[in-house]
């Protein structure tokens, strides 16, 4: 009780007017690394409609379905998305200083580990809504992904 009154004017005074502006601040590179996580996704599914245009091969097909199944732990192409959350880490300091944050890794890595179970619950609804095997005219397919792509990504 005599701690309660003081807590919240301080709370009140201190901290909830730059709240806001705060959580403006950290979306930014919040907003940027899921975009660029959509991205990825985007470009993915379009090198494999692409490839099968080219190919109508029905087990190449599978094969880069099934390699898309691996793109969130893919490290190397995650990378960009991630990074465009490292700027987190400079913003971060400013509040650290300013409002006691610690653990700004620990805010970078969590974003990060979201990023990535964004990118595989999307795989995972594009192999679940679209199976190459239950595929029978080859002409649709194209087609049919495409309209699965733009599911996933809605």
């Amino acid at each position: 009780a005599s701690v309660s009154e003081p807590a919240q004017k301080c709370c009140t005074e201190n901290i909830q007017p730059f709240l806001t502006s705060i959580l403006e601040e950290l979306m930014g590179p919040v907003s940027s690394g899921f975009m660029e996580v959509r991205a990825l996704f985007d470009k993915e599914v379009n090198e494999i409609i692409q490839d099968f245009q080219k190919t109508n091969d029905m087990t190449r097909l599978k094969e880069n379905v099934d390699q898309l199944m691996t793109l969130p732990f893919n490290s190397v192409k995650m990378e960009p998305c991630y990074l465009k959350v490292n700027l987190l880490q400079e913003l971060l300091q400013d509040l650290k200083s300013r409002f006691k944050v610690y653990h700004i890794d620990f805010v970078i890595q969590r974003t990060q580990n979201f990023m990535q179970e964004l990118m595989e619950n999307a795989v995972y609804t594009f192999e679940q809504l679209f199976s190459p095997s239950h595929q029978a005219d080859s002409a649709k397919v194209a087609t049919t992904i495409e309209k699965v792509k733009l599911r996933v990504l809605k």
